[in-house]
């Protein structure tokens, strides 16, 4: 009986475990509740045991359903690693690369590593898409890209069907224009200080999206869905914010933006990841690709620094009490 059993089942089986009631994973797969409860009763017949109390309102797993879970995510990460590598297999005679990318990763570097990658595979097909937070691995589930770039401390979106691996760092600085208060503060500004004023934050623009708090610390905050308007927005001096520094160099260089120092508050660098279903093998092209995008850090901050002009290191004004 066992060799009736199907993916489809086992895929309503996990999903009734996940959203709590036949109903929920009826929406979450898109099918007929009628069929979900098909599915499941097939499934307890193939396997002759009974995976959910009958006379509980919810969704609740019986002892063998409990145990029978963890296998049922196995078989179905196994498929899904298995039709990935189908697909490398199928178009790997194919130069290919989709990939999306987060708007906080260098444009510059981006653009120097497709100009490397165009020169090596001339006929490569480039499908790039820029995306903000979740944007990239929901453009990876959803099988529109291959590949994303992601920022490490955004949630994870589906861990069980996506992995990361590092791909490189990025400085960031706390920044905010010359007008605004805060740069007339000279020294280390203390972490109650930023709190007085507006934070300026990225949020995603995708529906339902985790949240990510990285680096807030004031109660009084502006969102916006879009890196560019952050950081025009920063220069019209109406906020301050925590910016790429590749972004911003040319801003602190002529004065446009200074960076705020931190005291007793340390901002970790920005680190991206290369996100990709589980099981799924690059091909030549990509391969080269990725390597190109994690092979330095992009922007060093020291570099920058050392080709400032001298008038904008001069001293800032003391605030006034």
């Amino acid at each position: 009986m066992l060799d009736n059993v199907t993916i489809n089942q086992l895929r309503a089986f996990v999903a009734v475990c996940d959203q709590g009631s036949f109903s929920g994973a009826a929406r979450e797969l898109r099918r007929a509740q009628s069929a979900i409860s098909h599915a499941i009763s097939a499934l307890e017949s193939a396997f002759d045991v009974v995976l959910f109390e009958r006379n509980a309102r919810k969704a609740t797993l019986t002892a063998a359903g409990r145990s029978l879970l963890a296998d049922a995510r196995g078989v179905i990460s196994r498929t899904e690693e298995m039709k990935m590598r189908a697909v490398a297999i199928a178009e790997a005679g194919v130069p290919h690369v989709s990939i999306a990318v987060d708007s906080y990763f260098s444009r510059a570097h981006l653009i120097e590593c497709l100009r490397t990658l165009q020169a090596d595979f001339p006929t490569a097909a480039i499908n790039l898409r820029m995306t903000t937070m979740q944007g990239g691995e929901r453009l990876v589930l959803e099988g529109t890209c291959a590949l994303a770039v992601t920022i490490t401390d955004v949630p994870e979106l589906s861990p069980g069907t996506i992995e990361r691996h590092h791909l490189c760092d990025a400085q960031m600085v706390t920044v905010c224009a010359t007008s605004h208060p805060l740069a007339a503060i000279v020294g280390p500004i203390a972490r109650e200080e930023f709190g007085r004023h507006i934070q300026l934050v990225v949020t995603d623009n995708q529906p339902h999206a985790e949240k990510t708090q990285q680096g807030v610390v004031s109660e009084r905050q502006w969102w916006v869905n879009d890196l560019g308007a952050k950081h025009d927005l920063l220069r019209g001096g109406l906020c301050w914010g925590h910016m790429p520094h590749h972004l911003v160099a040319q801003d602190l260089a002529n004065g446009t933006l200074v960076e705020l120092k931190r005291r007793a508050w340390h901002m970790r660098p920005l680190t991206f990841m290369i996100s990709q279903r589980r099981g799924y093998s690059f091909s030549e092209c990509e391969a080269r690709l990725i390597e190109r995008l994690g092979d330095r850090q992009m922007c060093p901050k020291d570099a920058i620094q050392n080709s400032f002009p001298r008038e904008t290191k001069k001293a800032r004004k003391p605030a006034k009490p």
